[in-house]
């Protein structure tokens, strides 16, 4: 079972969905049991649900891109409209 540390080390991977089924599975079981990571994780959720749900309404300042492309050197992937993220914050959902 994953301990406070390694929860709180992986919560953004967590909500980005980014780790296996079974740390999935750790990381769900140390929340259910502290709630310390289970505020921390709530946080985050709503952070990141807000932080999408500006980034949707709010337009992009004219050479926006391209200033990023220069920080970071590559091209920026077309954003899928598409992708119904349901963001709800609720752990059990991911």
């Amino acid at each position: 079972m994953a301990d406070c540390q390694e929860t709180l080390n992986e919560l953004h991977r967590y909500l980005d969905e980014e780790l296996s089924a079974d740390r999935v599975e750790e990381i769900l079981s140390h929340l259910k049991i502290c709630s310390d990571c289970t505020e921390a994780y709530e946080f985050h959720a709503v952070y990141k649900e807000t932080i999408r749900e500006k980034a949707q309404r709010d337009e992009l300042s004219d050479g926006f891109l391209d200033r990023l492309k220069e920080c970071f050197g590559t091209e920026i992937p077309p954003v899928d409209e598409s992708d119904d993220d349901s963001g709800d914050g609720d752990p059990s959902n991911n």
